[in-house]
């Protein structure tokens, strides 16, 4: 496994140390060690059901851990009573499901969060909701109800809802994943767009590609631990786990490796997670 430096704490946006989580009798994470620095992109990559979207929810306390240290933004989430609803003030998390309210139209989705948690005046929340939605590309189809957009529209409008509550940190689980490719560009478009003003983020992904070019550091997970971590360029291209050369070999089409060395990301390449 691929080891990197060691950060300042208070660089630290996410730091996990021996995490483990069981479900039953199924062992889903199984020791994790991770630090996320601030204004960083961390992409989880790995084989369905290895445990990245588990790893996700607990950074957000969707899950709790069995035991080992679970820290954001200063918040612990391991051990105690973490104070949840403090910690998703500062955090969030768009799924693959959108999970829109249906009966609530665009602009209102968007609005619901900062009037509701962060407690601002309805007009402010609609200016924040509306500042968002162009951000995204969507400020025209505000006054449309959920089920009138694409699957592509819907998840902007989920990405823009999380965004209206001006998170520390933004965790994104397989967004793409419920999509048709013709609409999957659009929205890796917006998440290359929050790359670039230094939002922190961690995404799980299937899209290598995209991997490549956005992220700073990349997590190969496998049966719920981390098995090589390190820059796109080491990972994706020159993997030194025989476990992640056998991924990637399945994972990316014929002669796909070399054409990630031409991506012009190629300078995001040097950072520690």
């Amino acid at each position: 496994m691929t080891t990197t430096p060691t950060t300042r704490d208070d660089d630290v946006a996410i730091d996990i140390r021996g995490l483990r989580k069981a479900y039953g009798s199924t062992v889903v994470l199984d020791g994790i060690d991770l630090r996320v620095r601030r204004g960083q992109v961390v992409c989880l990559i790995g084989r369905s059901g290895c445990g990245k979207s588990t790893l996700l929810r607990c950074m957000n306390g969707l899950a709790l851990p069995d035991s080992g240290e679970v820290t954001v933004l200063s918040h612990r989430i391991s051990g105690g009573r973490p104070d949840l609803d403090g910690l998703r003030t500062r955090v969030g998390m768009v799924f693959q499901s959108y999970n829109l309210f249906p009966h609530r139209r665009v602009i209102d989705n968007v609005a619901t969060g900062p009037r509701k948690v962060l407690r601002r005046g309805k007009e402010e929340s609609l200016s924040i909701a509306r500042e968002q939605l162009r951000l995204v590309g969507l400020e025209e189809k505000a006054a449309l109800w959920p089920s009138q957009l694409s699957g592509g529209q819907q998840q902007r409008v989920a990405i823009a809802r999380s965004l209206a509550m001006n998170p520390d940190v933004l965790l994104l689980d397989e967004v793409t994943a419920a999509l048709d490719p013709d609409t999957v560009g659009s929205v890796l478009a917006v998440i290359r767009q929050l790359a670039g003003q230094g939002i922190t983020m961690v995404l799980v992904t299937h899209e290598m590609s995209f991997a490549y070019d956005v992220s700073d550091v990349v997590a190969y997970i496998e049966a719920g631990k981390v098995v090589e971590i390190g820059s796109p360029k080491d990972v994706l291209t020159s993997p030194t786990d025989e476990r992640t050369r056998k991924f990637l070999s399945r994972t990316l089409p014929d002669a796909s490796v070399p054409r990630l060395d031409d991506s012009p990301s190629a300078s995001r390449t040097g950072a520690d997670a």
